[in-house]
């Protein structure tokens, strides 16, 4: 089994996390081959170079180069995976405003490979304790309202179910949705968006809910339920980091290949200082070599 590795941004830490988890016994239990992507000048040497990480000095040009290295590093790998050439890809994080400084006009890694790969992608945050789907993304807080829609619920509801079962071998999902707004409206005291569109979609798609997410996420972790869907990426992201930061792994679903990352960001406030933890890359690695066994068993 091959898979590729792309380094990230070369001023964050993951070209140091990346070395750390190259060299983890637990990776290498494994048995996996992996196929770093990235540029040379790092902590890191590389299968493929995609350009050289010298930096400059001025922060606008070595942001821009960075943020390209980074972009093409996954386009590279993207395309490796979609012509069979790699099982599946794991990112190192990135850094999106680098990224869109660099070329590549993307909020993310997941909008950058569903463009790549022609397909929508859902993101989706997974630990041992807590399942968490976003059915939006990297979008401003007052866009969130209009960009809550039937059909984005049901895509994600969709893309958790089918890879729940392909990927996490689960073969009945069970799914809740969290509410839009405090108390999911509180019968339209705090907005109908819950009454009128969340609710009757959790029905058509076979989820519980709408529920509070001062609650769901905790019954989420108690067992009742493999995933829950968000409607908008803080609400989500906050549930997930507080029960899980630096354990859980980012996986994208709804791709024809696999892809995981770490929890976190580029860290470049301890870039280079040799304490950045391997661990949320290292549970990101496991698990996409788990996906990959359990997509050919299926």
């Amino acid at each position: 089994m091959r898979l590729a590795l792309t380094l990230g941004d070369p001023r964050g830490i993951g070209p140091e996390i990346a070395a750390k988890a190259l060299s983890d016994p637990r990776i290498a239990a494994l048995g996996a081959s992996w196929y770093v992507i990235g540029p040379t000048g790092t902590a890191v040497p590389v299968h493929e170079s995609i350009g050289v990480w010298a930096p400059t000095g001025d922060r606008v040009v070595d942001t821009a180069h960075a943020g390209r290295l980074a972009g093409l590093a996954v386009e590279r790998a993207a395309r490796m995976a979609l012509a069979g050439e790699v099982s599946g890809i794991v990112t190192a994080p990135l850094d999106k405003a680098a990224l869109q400084a660099g070329g590549f006009d993307f909020p993310g890694h997941t909008e950058m490979l569903a463009e790549l790969a022609g397909v929508p992608a859902t993101m989706m945050l997974a630990s041992d304790t807590l399942r968490v789907v976003l059915a939006t993304t990297h979008i401003a807080l007052r866009d969130v309202p209009a960009a809550v829609t039937r059909e984005a619920l049901l895509q994600a509801a969709s893309a958790t179910r089918e890879g729940l079962r392909h990927d996490f071998g689960i073969a009945a999902p069970k799914l809740a949705l969290c509410a839009l707004n405090p108390h999911a409206g509180d019968s339209g005291r705090f907005g109908h968006e819950d009454d009128d569109l969340l609710a009757p979609v959790a029905r058509e798609a076979g989820m519980a809910g709408p529920f509070p997410a001062d609650t769901v996420f905790v019954r989420a972790m108690r067992g009742e339920f493999d995933a829950v869907i968000a409607p908008y990426h803080d609400v989500g992201m906050t549930a997930i980091k507080v029960a899980s930061f630096g354990r859980a792994v980012n996986v994208t679903l709804g791709l024809p290949f696999v892809r995981t990352s770490p929890d976190h960001g580029t860290a470049l406030d301890i870039a280079g200082l040799g304490v950045a933890s391997p661990e949320s890359l290292i549970a990101a690695m496991r698990l996409a070599v788990d996906m990959v066994d359990r997509r050919r068993v299926g």
